[in-house]
């Protein structure tokens, strides 16, 4: 593990604390010189490398393979089918919690979707192990596919999301349509997307015996290393993950994929140390996906304009031989404050992978379709679109009654709505021009996104030289967890940043619980707070009881920990070292546990979320159609922010995929064989930099000591909710035409 510091030149003043000054990133040095160690940079001796051979059928079943070919190829060591691939200890069709996705590694001859993988070539080189892959040259009993919306009857799922009801009813919609004296009725559609972090999901595995270690992004190394256990029949301490950085995730690496899995069984069959990275292209099956959806919402409103009915239903796709189903219609649950509220979700199965979490699951799909129907209700209602969100936010949660921190949001609007210059926006689509012609159009989108925080657990250490260390299996993705998290490490310790030695991202540490949810800085942050609280208390413990202590007998007035000493709260010039007290004790260390969880308390009392308003302007060439983000302003209230740099980041980041959902991204499938046919970088579109000229994000202060000690919400996902729909409603604010599915195309508004 490569040595973390600040860099020399960090960009910084501290004033007293760690939590809450922008440091730059610990791990920036390492990374832009290429000495961060990737899962796909190790090669232990002996190293043997994988490749894929995937399905180009969505459904039917592997006939033949031509195995021998593949073999006689120089270098080719061993190619796995269904027929010589290791036993598992579980079939990895069992689904024993909501959280066990099915996994294809080679079970039987069946194919699910397109790009499943039906075969693993092994060989000494990476060319090699390619070359054999192309000479297996399958064979297919094909069936149709299954694909779209309207691929089969809808039926009513389970669960949605991560366990929630289908349908939630709150009040009479009915009734509360049949009163509006306004109405609104809009069908919008949303396509599938694909994480496509930057770094592949890939797996270095090396066997020792019944001992496994393995290098692998993941963003949930206890749960990865359960995985492994369960599936290999092997102890949990046999298993070593070691996923230090990852090249994004965005949930895509939150469980362990087939491919993954396959990596592990190659290097069990051949008995030497494999590597397997997935080409871009199959990133587009096995590890994942946001599911199309096609969400109906009926809006209705009295004559000031207040909201009498929302009813938000979705229909989702799922795969033919799993479930999870987005979430979409729950991002009407909290936000506006209607006195009758139904939203309900149907599942269509395709033959595709499993969709699964991707980032603001639920959220990010339901909020475009939500924003975009609160706007033409204040249209509807001829109200300003921010001025009727004011009149309709809640400031309580509608369906459950909890109070939530309503004000925040108000905030949010009035910061945001003054830093974009709102004021003065004409009503009319239609009505604003640049001096090149284009239409220019204004939109608001309102951000909500729950407060979460899971499950997790840090270990504390103080030295004998007085310095500290933190261990928590905790996991960097990009978001810079590394230096927020070590941040609040040297203020649990009462210690300077650089007298803190911070360890992480194994799995032989401490549980963090998942990153996810935005709720990875929460959790192990509080895991890290009540480890370094407990450890000072022991260490207070020893001197306070020491007759030779200058805090002898502090008792119930107590201690503070500052600067690598314990002073006396009533008598700050009576204070000691950490050294000295550890060292009358005649202790080498002294160490201690926090765990963290959500306070069931709380949950069960108040509803818990970060907020924020994001206002976008659009440029739309009259003749043409084509649409320019020319600026996009965000401001958000997410708690206590660790690392303002660092936050800043995230929301920007989450904006920039607002924009990305809005006008960009989309897998294409063709119907008739199931297979997406962008399946890279050049052809399913992101946004660059010159898509979006001026961005903003801006946060709002916030206490709340409510989701936790800290006051930490999440600033992950955000930012994605509100912008996609400030952009589409800019886009209508411009040319007076509703976009109905996205991303917005040309052909959607040419002939303005």
């Amino acid at each position: 593990m490569p040595d973390l510091r600040l860099t020399e030149n960090a960009l910084h003043q501290r004033h007293g604390s760690n939590v809450g000054q922008p440091l730059t990133r610990r791990d920036g040095v390492l990374k832009v010189t290429g000495a961060a160690p990737f899962a796909a940079d190790h090669r232990p001796p002996g190293l043997l490398h994988a490749v894929l051979a995937t399905s180009t059928v969505a459904r039917g079943r592997v006939v033949r393979l031509d195995r021998a070919a593949a073999l006689a190829h120089p270098g080719v060591v061993e190619v796995m089918t269904p027929a010589n691939r290791p036993p598992l200890a579980m079939d990895p069709d069992a689904k024993l919690n909501p959280f066990m996705f099915r996994i294809d590694v080679l079970q039987n001859d069946r194919v699910r979707y397109a790009g499943q993988p039906i075969a693993v070539v092994i060989a000494e080189t990476l060319e090699a192990a390619t070359e054999g892959a192309a000479l297996l040259a399958p064979d297919y009993e094909v069936e149709p596919p299954r694909i779209g919306l309207d691929a089969e009857a809808p039926h009513v799922p389970p669960v949605v999301g991560p366990g929630h009801p289908a349908e939630v009813r709150h009040g009479d919609v009915e009734a509360g349509l049949a009163a509006a004296a306004h109405r609104v009725d809009l069908t919008i559609e949303t396509p599938p997307q694909y994480h496509n972090a930057m770094e592949p999901h890939a797996v270095v595995a090396a066997w020792d015996g019944d001992r496994l270690t393995v290098d692998t992004p993941s963003q949930g190394l206890g749960m990865a290393r359960m995985r492994l256990a369960g599936l290999f029949g092997i102890p949990l301490d046999n298993i070593l993950i070691r996923s230090p950085f990852l090249g994004g995730g965005f949930g895509s690496k939150g469980f362990l994929t087939g491919p993954q899995i396959l990596g592990v069984l190659a290097a069990r069959l051949v008995g030497r140390p494999v590597k397997l990275v997935l080409r871009r292209e199959q990133m587009y099956g096995p590890t994942g996906h946001r599911a199309p959806t096609r969400q109906r919402l009926r809006i209705g409103t009295d004559a000031e304009g207040r909201l009498t009915a929302l009813e938000h239903r979705a229909k989702v796709a799922t795969s033919s031989f799993d479930e999870f189903y987005e979430p979409a219609a729950d991002a009407s649950h909290a936000l506006y404050a209607s006195p009758a509220i139904v939203t309900a979700h149907e599942g269509v199965r395709n033959d595709t992978g499993t969709p699964l979490f991707m980032r603001a699951p639920g959220e990010a799909t339901g909020s475009i379709a939500l924003e975009s129907a609160i706007d033409e209700a204040a249209a509807a209602a001829g109200m300003d679109p921010l001025a009727f969100r004011l009149a309709n936010y809640a400031e309580v949660e509608p369906i459950t009654g909890k109070p939530f921190s309503s004000k925040a949001l108000r905030a949010c609007y009035d910061r945001g709505a003054e830093a974009f210059g709102w004021a003065g926006r004409p009503l009319e689509p239609r009505s604003m021009r640049d001096q090149d012609g284009f239409l220019v159009g204004w939109g608001v989108g309102t951000a909500l996104f729950p407060a979460l925080m899971f499950q997790g657990e840090a270990r504390a250490v103080i030295a004998a030289d007085g310095r500290g260390r933190m261990e928590i299996g905790a996991h960097d993705m990009g978001q810079g967890a590394w230096t927020a998290l070590a941040q609040v490490a040297a203020d649990s310790l009462g210690l300077d940043l650089d007298a803190v030695e911070f360890r992480s991202g194994r799995s032989d540490l401490p549980d963090a619980g998942i990153a996810g949810g935005s709720a990875h800085t929460a959790t192990a942050g509080m895991a890290i707070h009540n480890a370094g609280a407990a450890v000072i208390a022991r260490l207070a413990d020893l001197a306070t009881a020491d007759d030779r202590s200058p805090l002898y007998g502090a008792g119930n007035a107590g201690v503070v920990a500052r600067g690598g000493r314990l002073h006396r709260r009533d008598d700050e010039s009576r204070s000691e070292a950490y050294a000295e007290i550890l060292a009358r004790a005649g202790l080498a260390e002294i160490d201690a546990r926090g765990q963290a969880a959500m306070d069931p308390a709380a949950q069960a009392a108040y509803a818990m979320h970060a907020h924020g308003a994001v206002f976008a302007e659009v440029k739309v060439d009259p003749e043409l159609g084509q649409v320019r983000c020319t600026r996009l302003v965000g401001a958000f209230a997410a708690g206590r922010i660790v690392n303002p740099r660092l936050a800043r980041s995230q929301l920007l980041g989450g904006m920039i995929w607002g924009l990305g959902f809005a006008l960009h991204e989309e897998a294409l499938t063709d119907p008739r064989t199931g297979r997406i046919v962008n399946a890279n970088l050049a052809e399913y579109r992101v946004p660059v930099n010159a898509d979006l000229p001026y961005l903003e994000a801006l946060t709002v202060p916030e206490e709340d000591r409510i989701v936790n000690a800290l006051g930490i919400k999440g600033v992950g996902e955000l930012g994605i909710t509100g912008s996609a729909g400030a952009i589409a409603n800019a886009i209508r604010h411009a040319t007076g035409i509703r976009p109905r599915r996205f991303p917005v195309r040309i052909e959607d508004l040419i002939g303005l």
